[in-house]
C-alpha cells in the first residue's frame, strides 16, 4: 500500500467515539496512510458516527451528502461509515447512501486497512460483527498533543436498558486489561498530558478477572500525582462503597461524578430497566454527598419516555430540586429500533416533549446558577485549558469538580494549574482573577507530601 495516501475522518457523538477515532488513526498509520484536515485533500475519508438519537444520525446522512458531492468531483475517493451507525443500519445504509464504499462497525477497525486496499480495487466492503473480547487493548492511540486524554478501559454494556441501542451496537461487556491501561495512562503522562478521563458504557462494572474498577481507578491515580483523573460514566447500581470510599482518599482523583438517573419516576424507571428506584438513588446520593462534600454531580434526563405522564414529569422535577445537580444533559425520547422501548411506542406528543424538556432545562439552569453562586468568593484550583473563546484578553480554564472558569490573563499559563479567586458566576460559567501559578497540581503535591 502506498505511504502517499491520505486520510480524512470526521468524529460525531460521545467521547467514546472520540477514543474509538483515534484508534483508527493509529491502525491507519501504521498501514501508511497520513492524516489530512481537509476533506478536498483525502484519499480516504472516514466519518465516526453516533446512533444514540434519531436526530444524530440526520445530522450524518445530511453530511455524507456533503462526502457523496466531493466523490463526483474525485470518484476514487474512498468514503467510509465506521462506528454505531454503521453496526445500525449496515446494509440499508450501502443501498440508500450508494456512494459508500465501507461500512465498519465498532469492533472491526483493524481490518480498515485491508478493507480499503479492497475498495481501491472496486469491492465494497461491510465488517459489522460485534465481539465478546477486547480488540483493542494493545493499541496505542494516535493523540495530538494537548492537556486532556480520553482512554477506554472497557466496552459495551450489559444493562440493556429499554431505550438503549449501545448493546446492540457496541456489544456486551468487555474490559481492557489493568496493566495496559495502565501503560497507556503512563505514556500520555509522559507527553505532558495534565488529565485523564477513564471511558466505557459503565465503568463502574470494569472487570479484567483481577481488578474492579475501585482497584484500576486508584492504580491510576498512583501513576502521575500532578494528574487529574476524571471518569465517565457509572450506573447507580453498580456505584459501590469501595468506588466512593476510593474517590475521597486520593486528591487527584476529581470530585465529580456522572451519575444518570434518567427519569424521576419509579414507574418509568421500571419501564427503562433502570434497575434501581429513587429511594435507592437518593440514598446514593446521600453517602456520596457524605463521603465527598465537594463533589459535583451531573445526570442525564429523558422526557417524553413512553407512557410518561404529567405526574411522573412532576417527579422528575421534584428530583431536580432535591439532589441540586451542578448540571444535566437532557434529552427528549427518540424511539431506536432493536430496543425494547420501540415496541412500546412513542405516544407522547412532540409539543409535550418540548414543553416539559423546556422546563426541566429552566429548572436545571437555575440550580446551575444557585449552584455557582455559592462559590463567589472562594479561592479555586483551576487547570488551564487555553484562550476564552469570547475574549481574547482572557484564559479559561476547569475545576476539578468540571466547572469552567474564565479569567484575565496573566503570563503564558496555559497546562498550569493556577488559583483563581471567583468573584461572580452565571448557570455556565465562573469569573474571577488569577492568584498563583503552580507547574504541578497543589492538591497532588499535598498528596505525595
Amino acid at each position: 500500500m502506498q505511504t502517499s495516501r491520505t486520510m480524512y475522518l470526521e468524529t460525531y457523538g460521545c467521547q467514546m467515539n472520540m477514543a474509538d477515532s483515534e484508534i483508527v488513526l493509529s491502525i491507519m498509520r501504521d498501514a501508511g496512510f497520513v492524516r489530512t484536515n481537509f476533506l478536498s485533500r483525502a484519499d480516504v475519508a472516514l466519518i465516526n458516527t453516533c446512533a444514540v438519537r434519531e436526530n444524530a444520525e440526520q445530522r450524518i446522512i445530511g453530511r455524507l451528502g456533503d462526502f457523496n458531492h466531493y466523490k463526483k468531483s474525485n470518484p476514487d475517493v474512498i468514503i467510509g461509515v465506521l462506528g454505531c451507525m454503521a453496526e445500525r443500519v449496515r446494509r440499508n445504509l450501502m443501498v440508500s447512501e450508494d456512494f459508500v464504499d465501507l461500512i465498519v462497525g465498532p469492533d472491526e477497525y483493524r481490518k480498515l486497512p485491508a478493507l480499503v486496499e479492497a475498495a481501491m480495487e472496486g469491492e465494497k466492503g461491510i465488517a459489522v460483527k460485534l465481539s465478546r473480547i477486547e480488540k483493542y487493548d494493545d493499541i496505542i492511540p494516535f493523540r495530538t498533543e494537548g492537556l486532556s486524554a480520553w482512554i477506554s478501559i472497557m466496552r459495551g454494556c450489559d444493562k440493556f436498558c429499554t431505550f438503549c441501542v449501545v448493546p446492540f451496537t457496541r456489544g456486551r461487556e468487555r474490559s481492557r486489561s489493568q496493566a495496559n491501561i495502565l501503560k497507556e495512562v503512563e505514556e500520555v503522562s509522559q507527553r505532558g498530558f495534565k488529565e485523564v478521563t477513564l471511558l466505557g458504557q459503565n465503568v463502574n462494572s470494569y472487570w479484567d478477572g483481577t481488578n474492579d474498577f475501585p482497584d484500576l481507578l486508584a492504580a491510576v491515580a498512583e501513576v502521575d500525582l500532578s494528574m487529574r483523573i476524571r471518569f465517565m460514566t457509572s450506573h447507580p447500581q453498580d456505584m459501590s462503597d469501595k468506588l466512593i470510599t476510593t474517590i475521597a482518599s486520593r486528591s487527584n482523583i476529581c470530585n465529580s461524578i456522572h451519575l444518570p438517573v434518567q427519569s424521576g419516576s419509579d414507574r418509568i424507571l421500571d419501564l427503562m430497566n433502570r434497575t434501581y428506584t429513587i429511594d435507592q438513588y437518593l440514598f446514593l446520593v446521600r453517602k456520596i454527598k457524605e463521603a465527598i462534600p465537594a463533589i459535583s454531580l451531573s445526570t442525564d434526563i429523558i422526557t417524553g419516555f413512553p407512557t410518561e405522564t404529567e405526574d411522573d414529569h412532576r417527579q422528575t422535577i421534584n428530583l431536580l430540586r432535591t439532589v441540586e445537580y451542578d448540571g444535566a444533559y437532557t434529552f427528549k425520547y427518540s424511539p431506536r429500533e432493536n430496543t425494547k422501548a420501540w415496541s412500546m411506542g412513542d405516544d407522547v406528543p412532540e409539543e409535550v416533549k418540548n414543553s416539559r424538556l423546556s422546563e426541566v432545562i429552566d429548572i436545571q439552569r437555575n440550580i446551575s446558577l444557585h449552584r455557582n453562586k455559592t462559590m463567589v468568593g472562594q479561592t479555586i484550583e483551576v487547570l488551564v485549558e487555553g484562550p476564552s473563546k469570547k475574549s481574547a484578553a482572557d484564559f479559561c480554564g476547569r475545576t476539578d469538580t468540571n466547572k469552567m472558569v474564565v479569567f484575565p490573563k496573566n503570563g503564558d499559563a496555559i497546562g498550569n494549574y493556577v488559583d483563581v479567586r471567583i468573584e461572580r458566576a452565571n448557570s455556565a460559567t465562573l469569573f474571577g482573577t488569577q492568584e498563583h501559578v503552580f507547574h504541578q497540581s497543589p492538591a497532588a503535591i499535598t498528596q505525595a507530601s
